[in-house]
C-alpha cells in the first residue's frame, strides 16, 4: 500500500531522475490506489488555487468615502447640524452623496485578480490509476498522481516527466518564453531558471506537440501558478499620486480650518462677543474654508477622462489611475505580445547565391524567384505539420512551421500545389535529442526528396554537398565554420535559425539524415509591433522611460529592445541569472539598465520596488499570467485586451483594447492633460475659498457684519465655484504637452508659486467684497441685509470673472485655452442664470437672506466684481512681457 507522500523531500525535483522523484512520492507507473488518493486528497486539498476573497459593495462604498477631503465635509456637515444650522448640513450632505455615487458607479468593476486565477485550473484531465487510464476532474490531482498528455492538452498540475515523445509546450503564458519550447525526462541543473527546466511541465501552460506522462509533484497553490497567485495577493495595491495629493492638500485645509476657527473664535470671545455668534462665524469660516465642489469635479473630470480613454481603445478599471498615468516616468514593457506580435515570421533568408530580408527581394529582375530560394521555400513547406488558410486567416501548429508556409505563400509558392505534385510518403518526427525533422516526398514512382529542417550545427554535420544555383558541390569544413558562424551572428541579433537541406533516395526506409544536401538558413523573428517604434520616440520626447522586462533569451531581448528604439548603456542585458546569484538589487547598475531577460514574477516585483524607491511613477505591461503580480504592485498596470490573459486583466488598472503599445503613449497624454485640468480647477476654487476665508474672518476681527452668510458660502461653493470649475476640469490641454517632462513623483497639486498666486487673488476679491459692503452701509446707506445682498452679489461674479485669471501667462487675454473652452462660457451663462434665480425667486431669497438691489447697487456690483479681473489680466501681461 502507499505510504502519503513527504513534499518537503520534494525541493528542485527537475534536477532528480524520474525515479527518484517517483520513489519519494511513493508511487509508480500504474498510479495510486483509490484509498490513497482519497488520503492525499485530505492531505493536500483540492488542486484549486486559493480564492481572493470578493470585494463586496461596500468596501466599493467605502472606497469612495474614505478621503480626507470627504472627511472633513463630513465634519461641516455635523457641525452645522450641532448648532441648528441644518439647511448648511443637508447641503453639505447632498454633496457627499453625489459625490459617492459618481465614484461607486465608476469603479464598481474593480480588479479581481484571484477570481481569474483560479479559473484556470477547471478543466478534466487524463491520468493512470490503479494501472486503468481515466479522465478526472482537474480539482481531484493530487501529488503522486500519474498524468498522460499529447497536443491540445492543457497542463492542470506541475509535472515531472517520466516519459516524453517529440513534446514540446506552450509556457509563454507563464514564462513569456515566445516559442512552444522542447521538453526532455532527463534532470537538469539545480540553478535552471523556470523557462529552461525541460523536464518540468507547469500548471497553466499548453502541449503543443508530441506526447508524454510524467508524475504530478505539485498541485493547487504549491504549484509555480500558485506562487504567482500568492504573489498577486501579497502584492501591495499602490495608491495613486493623485490620492496621495488630494489628501495632502485636504490635510492642510483641515490645519488651516481649525487654526482659523479656533483663532476668529477666541478673539472673538475675548473682545466680548456673543459666543453663539461666534459659533456662527465659525462654521461660516469652516465652509469658507473647505471646497465643497472640489471633490465632485474631481470625480467628473477623471470619469470625463477613463470615456476620452476608452474611446481610444483603453479601458481604466480605477478612476484614479486616470490622472496617475499622466506622472508616469518609466514604463516596464513584456517583450511578447506587447513590443511583438507574438507570431513568428521569416526575417531573413541564405543561401549560397542570395542574402535576404523580405519576400520582395526572393525575386529576381525578371521577377523570377531565385532557384535556390524556391528549393529552401519549398522544402519548409514539404517538411511542415502546419496548415493556413489564407483567406479566412486561420493558422494552426507550431508557429515556426506556419512562418515558413507563410513566407512560400507570399513568395507564390501554392502549399496544395506542392503537397499534390510531391506527395508525402513518411515523416520523421522532430527530435529534440536529434534536433531535427524528416520528410520523404516523392518525385516519381521510384525515387523521393527527403527534405529536412533542424539546428544548423546539427545538420551542417550532416551535410557532405551543398547547392548553388541549383548545382550540387562538395561542401568543406571552411564552408561549415561560415555557415555556423552566421548562425552564431543571426542568433546574436535575437533570431531563430533553421537549417535546410535535402537529398534523393530510392527508398523510404533508412536514416533520413545521412549524406544530406545543404540549401541555406531561415532565420525567423517574433517581428515587432508596427506602432511600437513610434510610441517609444514619442515616450522619450515625453521624458519617458521605457525598460523591457521578459522571461526570452537575452539575445532575443536585446534585438527587439534595440529594433524598436530601447537602448541602455551598451545594450546591456542583465540575465535573472545575475539577480537572483550576486544580490545586485540596489547596484546603480539596475537604475541604469534598460534591457533584462528571464526574469521571474518575482524579481518583476523586485525590479519596481527598486524604481518606485527611487520616487519613479512605474507603469507596467503584460499579458501573460507571469505579468499579473507585477502588474498590481505597479503604480499603473497595463494589460493587453486581445492578446492578454484575464488574470493579467484583472490584475490591471488600464487595458488596450487593441493590443496598441501607442495607446498608452495617448493615455498618458490623456492623463497629463487631466491632471493639469485638475491644477487649474483646484487653483481656481482655492483662491475663490480663500476670499471667502478672508471676507469672513476680516469682517469678523474687526466687528463688522458679515458680508456672506454661512447658507450664502455654501451656494457660491456649489454653483459659481463648481460649475467654472467644472469647465476649466474638461478642458482640451496644449498640442505640445508631451513635448515636457513627466512631473516628479513628489510635486503636489498645487506647488509654492500657486500659493502665492491663491493668497494674491483673495486679497484682490477681498478687497472688491468689503468695499462694496463699505460703500453700500456708508454711502449708499443701505439696510444690513440690503448691504450684505451687494457684497454676496459683488462675491459670485468676481468669482465668475476670475476663472478668466485662470489663462497660462504666456498667452493673450482673448487667445487662449480658457476663452475658447465653451464649457467656460456655457458654465458662466448657468452660473449668471442661477444667481439671478436665487436673488428674484421670495422663497429662495428668503431662505438665502437675500434683498434685490437698485440700480445703484447693481453699478457698486458691477464695477467691483470686475477689479479681482482688470489687476489680474495687468499682471499677466506684465510678466509675459517680462518673460522671454
Amino acid at each position: 500500500m502507499n505510504r502519503s507522500a513527504d513534499l518537503t523531500t520534494l525541493e528542485k525535483v527537475w534536477k532528480m531522475g524520474s525515479g527518484a522523484v517517483m520513489k519519494t512520492l511513493q508511487t509508480t507507473p500504474e498510479g495510486l490506489d483509490k484509498n490513497e488518493v482519497n488520503k492525499r486528497l485530505n492531505q493536500f486539498g483540492p488542486n484549486k488555487l486559493r480564492e481572493s476573497k470578493k470585494k463586496s459593495i461596500w468596501q466599493i462604498l467605502y472606497n469612495q468615502v474614505k478621503s480626507l477631503i470627504i472627511l472633513l465635509l463630513a465634519a461641516a456637515a455635523f457641525a452645522a447640524f450641532l448648532y441648528g444650522d441644518t439647511l448648511e448640513g443637508w447641503a453639505i450632505i447632498i454633496v457627499i452623496v453625489i459625490n459617492t455615487a459618481i465614484g461607486f458607479f465608476t469603479e464598481f468593476r474593480a480588479v479581481r485578480s484571484m477570481e481569474a486565477l483560479h479559473k484556470l485550473g477547471t478543466v478534466e484531465t487524463k491520468v493512470r490509476r490503479g494501472g486503468t487510464v481515466v479522465n478526472i476532474d482537474a480539482h481531484d490531482l493530487v501529488p503522486g498522481d500519474i498524468m498522460l498528455f499529447e497536443g491540445g492538452d492543457m497542463i492542470t498540475a506541475d509535472v515531472r516527466l517520466t516519459e516524453a515523445s517529440k513534446l514540446q509546450a506552450d509556457e509563454s503564458a507563464l514564462t513569456g518564453e515566445s516559442l512552444p519550447v522542447s521538453k526532455m525526462t532527463e534532470p537538469v541543473d539545480e540553478k535552471t531558471v523556470l523557462a529552461e527546466r525541460s523536464s518540468m511541465l507547469y500548471k497553466g501552460t499548453a502541449i503543443t506537440r508530441g506526447a508524454g506522462e510524467g508524475v504530478v509533484v505539485a498541485t493547487g497553490q504549491n504549484t509555480e501558478l500558485g506562487n504567482i497567485s500568492s504573489l498577486v495577493e501579497t502584492a501591495e495595491e499602490e495608491r495613486t499620486p493623485l490620492e496621495d495629493r488630494l489628501n495632502q492638500l485636504a490635510f492642510r485645509l483641515i490645519v488651516l480650518t481649525i487654526f482659523l476657527v479656533v483663532l476668529i473664535a477666541v478673539m472673538g470671545v475675548i473682545s466680548g462677543r456673543e459666543l453663539l455668534l461666534m459659533v456662527q462665524t465659525a462654521i461660516a469660516l469652516a465652509v469658507a474654508a473647505i471646497p465643497e465642489g472640489l471633490p465632485i469635479v474631481a470625480t467628473i473630470a477623471l470619469a470625463k477622462g477613463m470615456r476620452i480613454m476608452a474611446h481610444n481603445n483603453a479601458l481604466v478599471n480605477r478612476l484614479s489611475s486616470v490622472e496617475t498615468l499622466g506622472a508616469t516616468a518609466t514604463i516596464f514593457t513584456d517583450k511578447t505580445g506587447t513590443l511583438t506580435e507574438n507570431k513568428m515570421s521569416v526575417a531573413k533568408v541564405f543561401t549560397e547565391t542570395m542574402k535576404v530580408s523580405s519576400e520582395q527581394e526572393f525575386r529576381d529582375s525578371n521577377n523570377e524567384i531565385n532557384i535556390d530560394i524556391r528549393l529552401l521555400l519549398e522544402i519548409g513547406v514539404l517538411c511542415n505539420n502546419a496548415t493556413i488558410d489564407v483567406g479566412r486567416e486561420e493558422e494552426t501548429g507550431d508557429p515556426l512551421e506556419v512562418a515558413l508556409l507563410e513566407a512560400a505563400h507570399k513568395a507564390g509558392i501554392d502549399r496544395e500545389k506542392l503537397a499534390t505534385e510531391y506527395p508525402e510518403k513518411r515523416e520523421e518526427a522532430f527530435d529534440a535529442e536529434v534536433k531535427m525533422m524528416a520528410t520523404w516526398n516523392a518525385t516519381t514512382e521510384h525515387t523521393y526528396r527527403i527534405s529536412v529542417k533542424g539546428a544548423p550545427d546539427t545538420v551542417l554535420d550532416h551535410c557532405i554537398k551543398k547547392v548553388e544555383q541549383g548545382k550540387e558541390s562538395s561542401i568543406s569544413e571552411a564552408d561549415k565554420e561560415k555557415w555556423k558562424r552566421q548562425n552564431q551572428e543571426l542568433a546574436a541579433d535575437g533570431l531563430r535559425v533553421i537549417a535546410l537541406a535535402y537529398r534523393e533516395s530510392k527508398t523510404v526506409e533508412g536514416n533520413p539524415y545521412e549524406n544530406l544536401v545543404f540549401v541555406g538558413l531561415a532565420a525567423l523573428l517574433d517581428p515587432p509591433r508596427n506602432d511600437v517604434k513610434e510610441a517609444i520616440k514619442i515616450s522619450k520626447r515625453a521624458g519617458i522611460r521605457v525598460v523591457m522586462v521578459t522571461g526570452d533569451q537575452p539575445e532575443t531581448a536585446r534585438y527587439i529592445a534595440q529594433s524598436v528604439g530601447i537602448t541602455g548603456e551598451e545594450g546591456r542585458v542583465i540575465h535573472g541569472h545575475e539577480l537572483s546569484e550576486n544580490g545586485m538589487y540596489n547596484d546603480s547598475t539596475l537604475l541604469n539598465t534598460n534591457i533584462f531577460a528571464r526574469i521571474s514574477p518575482a524579481q518583476k516585483l523586485d525590479l519596481i520596488d527598486l524604481f518606485q524607491s527611487k520616487g519613479e511613477v512605474v507603469a507596467m505591461t503584460g499579458d501573460g499570467v507571469n505579468d499579473a503580480p507585477a502588474l498590481k504592485k505597479a503604480d499603473i498596470g497595463i494589460a493587453m485586451g486581445k492578446r492578454g490573459t484575464q488574470v493579467a486583466q484583472e490584475a490591471s488598472d488600464m487595458v488596450l483594447l487593441d493590443d496598441a503599445f501607442s495607446t498608452i503613449v495617448t493615455a498618458i497624454k490623456q492623463g497629463r492633460i487631466i491632471f493639469r485640468n485638475i491644477r487649474r480647477f483646484v487653483y481656481y476654487l482655492l483662491s475663490c475659498n480663500v476670499s471667502e476665508i478672508m471676507v469672513v474672518g476680516l469682517a469678523s476681527f474687526v466687528g463688522a457684519p458679515l458680508p456672506v452668510l454661512p447658507l450664502q458660502i455654501l451656494f457660491l461653493n456649489l454653483v459659481t465655484d463648481v460649475f467654472p470649475a467644472l469647465a476649466l476640469g474638461v478642458g482640451e490641454g496644449d498640442d505640445n504637452i508631451m513635448q515636457k517632462s513627466p512631473r516628479k513623483s513628489g510635486e503636489p497639486i498645487l506647488e509654492k508659486h500657486h500659493w502665492l498666486g491663491i493668497g494674491g487673488y483673495g486679497i484682490l476679491i477681498t478687497v472688491a467684497v468689503l468695499s462694496s459692503l463699505f460703500i453700500s452701509l456708508s454711502w449708499l446707506k443701505l439696510s444690513q441685509v440690503e448691504s450684505v445682498t451687494i457684497s454676496f452679489l459683488t462675491l459670485a461674479f468676481a468669482q465668475l470673472w476670475h476663472v478668466f485669471n485662470m489663462r497660462n501667462t504666456q498667452t493673450t487675454l482673448l487667445h487662449n485655452s480658457v476663452i475658447e473652452n465653451y464649457w467656460v462660457w456655457g458654465a458662466i451663462v448657468l452660473c449668471i442664470a442661477l444667481i439671478l434665480g436665487a436673488l428674484y425667486t421670495p422663497p429662495i431669497a428668503l431662505v438665502m437672506k437675500l434683498s434685490p438691489p437698485n440700480w445703484n447697487g447693481w453699478i457698486v456690483v458691477s464695477i467691483l466684481s470686475l477689479f479681482p479681473l482688470t489687476v489680474g489680466q495687468m499682471v499677466k501681461v506684465w510678466k509675459r512681457s517680462h518673460i522671454k
